[in-house]
């Protein structure tokens, strides 16, 4: 794509998409950053106990909760299991998950109910589709009948396919209406086409439940545009989540070496990969010299070195009274959940790391419809791990 026409297209940007994510109030919060502060460690804000709930998942990548108090957990390696709701794993996986590609981190990822589940049973899965040489993320959306799948259908393919077993990206978060904002990653070997608003590598997109694009997108009806696109300039993004009381959407991507971010996302920004970055490459050497550049949307936060954010929960339940509207990322690396303490919807600088006794890499975190924090633990013998006060 010619220089021309990127700046143009990146100006146009700016359009809303306002009423999807409630309005104002994100675009109010856009320009704040808050400076990473000292994480505290040791004895936790908050008591807890940590109680194994299911064990002997393989890679369990993520977790959604049922009505009947079930739920669902996808492994990497293309399964997606059901728990009753007396917390008992069922031998077999649900049957039905069309073919994955299963290599390095690809595989099958996010799991989501449509937000009209308890009328149309519906379900929305990611995962990883192709061959080495020629990949990449899916969206894809079904009706779950007992343990099996029905009527499945493709709802987004990430384009183009690349070679390679990395960066995917892959998580869901549905917006007030209804529609849902899917994460992305760069393919890793592509990193400069995360700049590139003509193709889907380093972006996050924003379509309706049956795959149409949203009228209001930031770059719909822009020629030589990929319409889907609701940001850009990302590595790979494998956390997001919606608050709904102040209505904004953060994510947490990986950065290289370092630069790991939490970005509050807003229609139509670029966010700087690769030409901006706190991180720098696996071999020491650097990715950029510029830690940001006019037009480009900083980190609300940043970690070096890197935690490896790959899971996210906004928690207002009624557990952890003095956790309540706080964001928790889990994190790989780190080996932990990093609890980012909240005022209004806006970081206050405070962290704290939660539950480094367990050795283990987290994968995910979710809010229990219980109030409890849910754990996925990333390991050959991966369990469900239930946090009570």
């Amino acid at each position: 794509m010619m220089r021309g026409t990127f700046n143009s297209a990146l100006g146009g940007c700016r359009r809303a998409v306002m009423s999807a994510l409630g309005g104002a109030a994100l675009l109010a919060g856009a320009s704040v950053f808050v400076p990473v502060a000292q994480a505290k460690e040791g004895e936790p804000s908050m008591p807890y106990k940590v109680q194994t709930l299911v064990e002997g998942l393989h890679f369990p990548w993520s977790l959604a909760f049922l009505p009947d108090g079930g739920m669902l957990v996808t492994e990497r390696t293309g399964q997606l299991r059901h728990i009753t709701p007396e917390g008992m794993l069922v031998d077999k996986p649900i049957q039905g998950v069309p073919p994955v590609f299963v290599a390095g981190q690809a595989g099958l990822m996010d799991v989501a109910l449509d937000p009209d589940f308890a009328q149309n049973q519906r379900i929305f899965l990611t995962h990883a589709y192709g061959t080495s040489s020629a990949n990449n993320t899916r969206l894809i959306s079904a009706r779950l009948a007992d343990d099996k799948l029905e009527d499945v259908q493709t709802v987004f393919s990430a384009l183009p396919a690349k070679s390679g077993g990395a960066h995917y990206g892959g998580r869901i978060a549905f917006l007030p209406d209804k529609s849902l904002v899917l994460t992305l990653g760069d393919g890793f070997d592509f990193r400069e086409r995360a700049q590139d608003p003509s193709n889907h590598l380093g972006s996050s997109v924003r379509v309706n439940r049956d795959g149409s694009v949203p009228p209001d997108n930031p770059f719909a009806g822009q020629e030589g545009v990929a319409s889907e696109i609701f940001t850009l300039g990302h590595r790979n993004v494998q956390a997001i989540v919606y608050e709904p009381r102040y209505h904004k959407l953060y994510s947490a991507e990986h950065g290289p070496k370092g630069g790991d971010e939490l970005n509050l996302l807003e229609p139509g920004k670029n966010y700087g990969w690769p030409v901006a970055t706190h991180g720098v490459d696996y071999t020491g050497a650097k990715v950029s010299p510029h830690l940001d550049l006019p037009g480009l949307q900083p980190a609300v936060l940043y970690w070096t070195p890197s935690i490896a954010p790959s899971g996210m929960a906004v928690y207002w339940g009624d557990v952890f009274t003095a956790w309540r509207g706080d964001v928790f990322v889990s994190a790989l690396a780190e080996r932990s959940v990093r609890r980012i303490a909240m005022r209004d919807g806006v970081p206050t600088g405070e962290q704290e790391v939660l539950f480094k006794e367990l050795d283990a890499r987290i994968r995910d975190v979710r809010t229990g419809p219980d109030g409890a924090l849910y754990l996925l633990t990333d390991e050959e013998q991966g369990r469900v791990l239930r946090v009570v006060h």
